[in-house]
């Protein structure tokens, strides 16, 4: 979704059944995320069920994100060709991390210690490669693909203080600011989504390209 956009098409009318694909992945993912930090939602299903909806919403991410960088490999016709394909290897990683800290995540009882380990650094790093993915997407990005770079970098920012501000602190046990994290993510997940709907394509569009 970051970087996708930038990619050249050559065959338009493959490229928008592809394009429907990542949207939806990353549209349900980012549903998952916006409705996950929600505490009326965790108090209506319970922290065990809200656990796996996050771990639901990282599958999605993952799924498109690896179908993202298919589509950006074969459209540029190798890897490492520039910085899309870069952009979209890179957000690939960001979502692999999240699928590891979203699924330690649904442990009951973790320590401060193993909470900082097993749930904050790899949301950390996953977000950090979220954040390098936005930046090649935005710095590359052209026309009316700037805006959704646009957009998603901003998503990107939002998910990164939300990962920091998961930090548990030894000495409390609490994290450092729930408020910021929920939030954050929540809106963070919001840019993905409209990321995500403005990356399906226009029949239009798909039309004068064929």
């Amino acid at each position: 979704m970051v970087g996708h956009g930038l990619a050249v098409a050559h065959r338009p009318l493959a490229r928008e059944h592809w394009d429907r694909l990542i949207a939806l992945g990353f549209a349900i993912g980012s549903a998952c995320f916006f409705v996950g930090p929600f505490p009326g939602f965790v108090e209506l299903v319970g922290e065990g069920a809200d656990g796996v909806v996050f771990f639901t919403g990282s599958v999605f991410f993952t799924s498109a994100a690896a179908l993202e960088l298919r589509e950006a490999t074969l459209r540029l016709g190798r890897w490492a060709a520039n910085p899309s394909w870069w952009s979209a290897a890179i957000q690939f990683a960001g979502t692999l991390l999240f699928n590891l800290n979203t699924f330690d995540a649904m442990q009951d009882s973790l320590s401060a210690e193993q909470e900082n380990r097993l749930v904050f650094a790899p949301d950390l790093f996953g977000s950090a490669c979220f954040l390098a993915s936005g930046v090649l997407a935005y710095r590359a990005a052209t026309g009316p693909e700037h805006r959704m770079a646009a957009v998603n970098l901003a998503g990107c920012v939002l998910f990164g203080i939300s990962a920091l501000a998961s930090y548990v602190v030894p000495s409390t046990g609490s994290v450092l600011d729930l408020a910021a994290v929920n939030w954050c993510t929540a809106l963070g997940a919001l840019c993905f989504f409209v990321g995500s709907l403005m990356l399906l394509p226009r029949k239009s569009t798909v039309l004068k390209e064929a």
